[in-house]
């Protein structure tokens, strides 16, 4: 539908609209879980040993925007364009402003320490241009961006930053 016909429909319905410039692979969703961040391309050579690999360098930052409500993010599914993904199996409680870092490889996750582990020794974010989705128990998208590093990620550290 093009912008200029969408308007004349929002018009005769008797609807004020305001438009905002926002980039075209952004949507938001009113979900207090957000993407935060992701260090998509993880320092140095990539080498998913689980035995001195640095896919635990690569990681995702989930942050609970609400100021009044803890979320558990059991059930809540991270995932890329090409279907990888990992289910938060176990109870994992955020609190309001509080963050947790989804990280690659093996290790303990830690309420106290922000951390979860994938338990999974392969890279989940391809170093070029991909799409994260946060997806709720339900189902439901809570968060979803995409990026490519050319165009996003400007210092080219391999981490872009979605919500501050």
């Amino acid at each position: 539908m093009r912008i200029r016909h969408a308007l004349a429909v929002v018009a005769a319905a008797g609807f004020t609209a305001t438009l905002a410039a926002a980039p075209a692979h952004a949507t938001e969703y009113t979900s207090a879980l957000k993407i935060k961040g992701v260090q998509y391309d993880a320092p140095g050579s990539d080498s998913n040993r689980c035995s001195g690999g640095n896919t635990k360098d690569e990681y995702l930052t989930i942050k609970n925007y609400s100021r009044t409500t803890t979320v558990n993010l059991r059930g809540y599914v991270v995932k890329d364009a090409a279907g990888n993904k990992f289910t938060f199996a176990a109870d994992h409680r955020l609190e309001p402003g509080d963050s947790v870092k989804l990280r690659g490889g093996r290790g303990a996750d830690s309420d106290a320490g922000n951390v979860a582990y994938r338990q999974n020794c392969n890279f989940l974010w391809n170093n070029d241009k991909d799409t994260i989705y946060l997806v709720k128990p339900s189902g439901a998208r809570a968060d979803v961006h995409s990026y490519t590093k050319r165009a996003d990620d400007a210092d080219g550290n391999g981490y872009i930053t979605y919500h501050g």
